[in-house]
């Protein structure tokens, strides 16, 4: 285990609030996106087969870790490719609001390079998932502020670079949770450039020590806990063997037994989008609202699928909730959608 202190990695940053002109569509733009099918009588409880997806962005090369800012009315998602951060306030439509996101060096490099996974920590600041660094940090600044920079949380492990940090979760003791994939290196598994030879979990202390928890999932990717934290969760997107674990912690926030929780092989075999376990967010009940096959599935703690917000003709990654949980944001490839639950 090797202790990362925190340092402070200057660069420049663009906060941008013109027009994006990606985005033309009106705000609420809807067509045949998709529909909310109910295999259980809990989930009707959680979504009306009615409800309405509304497209709020259009026009992305990949959307990914969308993030509510609650005191802002605001959502913050990566379009990871771009190496950009947009943010979509109501009433308007999305516009950049940070660049570069995820990779600050000027050399090329061919790879998914921006932000990927947002969270907010315990004071409100934000945190990314920067593949093209391949760190996890912090923006040390107000989300108004015109002189933003990064603070490095987490870089490497016993002295070894990161894959590429894929999505992060930070929990009431402000320790951080996150997940590192090979997504975001330009040639996957086989990069010259990977320096670990497994794809891990980790958990930053607020200490900022580093500690790996597992590194017996292949291609980890989304990540959350359970409302009284007691549980991690964590998605797997492996092309043959996807699926959401469930972790119990202890009361140091450390792994102490877990495993499968729903085996999503079957599901993606039989979808009509066949992607496998993305990102996920933990609802006020306790259910996982999770991207995967077919677009988001709805999970109950004890494994089981209860609905399904079906997207039609493209891969899901990700899912926010707003403050008091009724309104769902989703990033789905291209575009950015909304729908309201009960």
């Amino acid at each position: 285990m090797k202790n990362i202190l925190p340092a402070i990695a200057f660069c420049q940053i663009i906060f941008m609030t013109s027009c994006n002109t990606q985005n033309k569509e009106p705000e609420n733009k809807t067509d045949s996106v998709g529909k909310i099918e109910i295999y259980d009588n809990a989930a009707a409880g959680l979504i009306d087969t009615n409800a309405t997806i509304e497209i709020l962005g259009r026009h992305y090369t990949w959307s990914e870790g969308p993030v509510w800012i609650a005191d802002k009315k605001m959502l913050l998602f990566s379009d990871v490719r771009q190496n950009k951060i947009y943010k979509w306030t109501m009433g308007d439509t999305p516009v950049v609001f940070l660049t570069p996101s995820g990779y600050t060096d000027t050399a090329y490099r061919n790879g998914e390079n921006g932000s990927n996974g947002l969270a907010l920590d315990k004071n409100g600041k934000l945190l990314l998932c920067q593949s093209g660094n391949r760190q996890v940090a912090r923006l040390d600044a107000s989300l108004d502020s015109p002189k933003p920079k990064f603070i490095i949380l987490a870089r490497n492990y016993m002295g070894k670079k990161f894959n590429s940090p894929n999505d992060l979760i930070a929990d009431s003791k402000n320790n951080i949770y996150f997940t590192d994939p090979i997504y975001g290196l330009p040639k996957g598994a086989d990069d010259p450039t990977r320096e670990l030879k497994f794809e891990g979990v980790y958990k930053i202390s607020t200490d900022g020590k580093v500690s790996l928890l597992i590194d017996s999932i292949s291609r980890p990717n989304g990540i959350a806990l359970s409302l009284d934290e007691k549980i991690l969760y964590v998605g797997s997107s492996d092309d043959k063997h996807t699926g959401w674990f469930a972790f119990h912690l202890d009361g140091n926030g450390n792994i102490q037994s877990g495993g499968i929780l729903l085996d999503g092989a079957k599901l993606k075999e039989n979808a009509t989008v066949k992607q496998g376990a993305d990102g996920f967010k933990i609802d006020k009940n306790g259910n996982i609202f999770g991207a995967g096959p077919d677009g988001i599935n709805i999970i109950s703690p004890a494994g089981k699928l209860l609905g399904l917000i079906r997207i039609y003709n493209r891969p899901v990654s990700n899912c926010a909730f707003n403050e008091t949980k009724d309104v769902l944001y989703i990033t789905a490839d291209d575009e950015v959608l909304r729908v309201k639950l009960h």
